[in-house]
Parts: structure tokens; sequence; C-alpha cells
């Protein structure tokens, strides 16, 4: 496994995704429906006062996860984005029937973290130099994309990129990340959402994504909602 050190507002790692992580301790699936169930979701209109931001790094039961780890993020929904097609499906995308790939859509309150912070989370959350793949997930539709919805958001990530670059951080290998502006957002189907919380014990959960998640926590304390220290 490759370690790297970011340029981040605060110091940070950044890790590939070949490499898995041993687990500690497993939730029941009993024990995480009922705090599911705990769990107050917010809704459209509480939403409708946040900020909205769109990245694509992989599986979205992945990006979902670490995005909805960091404070000033109420809500992350995954879905697909970056393409073409009307109403794509599931099956569509993960076939790679589609030009678009699996996103997040990451709603967030400003006032607590900015767009540059949710750009340094994404970097800092995969490796953005594995053309067309993030760990065992292989195919456009786990490419690596920033979604940028004005000219602003577009000078913070490609000086983000151009910065990791003159810091020489990913030892000379080219970053693949595509910086295109946002068009059109789809929803995922509803068995997606928050799937990483409700399915804990899946193969693909416990050995990919519970130690990709793991990875960025021990690395990004600070930005978390409960803080690692």
């Amino acid at each position: 496994m490759k370690i790297y050190k970011t340029i981040l507002l605060t110091a940070a790692v950044v890790f590939t995704t070949a490499c898995q992580s041993k687990v500690k301790e497993q939730k029941t699936e009993t024990t995480v429906k009922k705090e599911m169930a705990e769990a107050v979701k917010p809704t459209q209109e509480d939403l409708s006062n946040y900020e909205t931001a769109y990245f694509a790094s992989g599986c979205f039961w992945c990006v979902e996860a670490i995005f909805e780890s960091v404070k000033g993020i109420p809500e992350v929904v995954s879905g697909y984005a970056g393409g073409t097609e009307d109403n794509p499906t599931y099956e569509q995308v993960g076939r790679g029937l589609t030009s678009h790939a699996e996103a997040v859509k990451v709603y967030y309150d400003p006032e607590v973290i900015s767009f540059t912070a949710l750009v340094q989370v994404f970097f800092g959350s995969h490796d953005p130099t594995t053309l067309n793949r993030q760990g065992p997930d292989r195919g456009p539709q786990y490419r690596s994309v920033a979604f940028y919805k004005n000219e602003e958001e577009k000078k913070i990530i490609e000086g983000y990129i151009q910065a990791l670059k003159d810091q020489n951080v990913y030892d000379g290998d080219p970053i693949t990340t595509q910086v295109v502006p946002f068009t059109k957002f789809y929803d995922a189907e509803d068995y997606h959402q928050d799937y990483e919380k409700k399915h804990p014990n899946n193969s693909y959960i416990t050995n990919v994504s519970i130690p990709r998640l793991n990875r960025f926590k021990k690395n990004f304390g600070e930005y978390l909602k409960e803080k690692i220290h």
C-alpha cells in the first residue's frame, strides 16, 4: 500500500484503496437496524437550507458513508451523474451500459465546512490516479469525477489538483480525475441509500467499504462529526 503526504489545510494522509485493513468490531444487523430506526433523517424542507456538491470516486456505498461521517454534512444521496442518458438504473450503470458514473450528492453547511474542505475529503478518501478503477471496482462507471456548479468551484478543484502535482503527492503518477460541469443527478434506487449502515455484514462492505472508511477516519479526525484524538 502506498502512503502519500497531502497538502491539506490540516495535515492528513492519502491512501490508495488497494489494500484492506482489519475491522476490529462489527455491529450486528439488529443493532444497526435499531440505530437506523432511531436516527432522524432530515426532510427535504430541512435540506433546502443547505448547499450541494457532487463527487464520484468508486462505489457509491463507500463514498456516501465517508461524506456522511464529516461534520457539517446532514445527508448524502447515492446516485448517478456525468452521463447523457435519462433515468439510468443501477443495472445499466453497473454493467457499463451508460456514460454515467456512480456518484453522490452531498448536502453541506458552508458555515461548518467549506467546499474546499469537501474537495480535500474527496481526494483524501480515494486514489485519483487509477483510471476507471477504484479498488476492486473497474470500469468508467467507477471513474473519479469532481463536478463543479460554477467557476469558483472549478477554480478550487483545479487549484487543488495543481497543488497535489506541485508537491508530487503521487510520485509522478498522473491524476485522472475528471473536472466537469455539473448537469444532472439521478437518485439511485432506495435500497442503495445508507447501504453500508444497513448491511454491515455484507462481504463487500466488510472487505472494501468499511476498511476504506476507517482509513479515512484515521487520517481526517478533525473533519469528523465525532473527532478522533
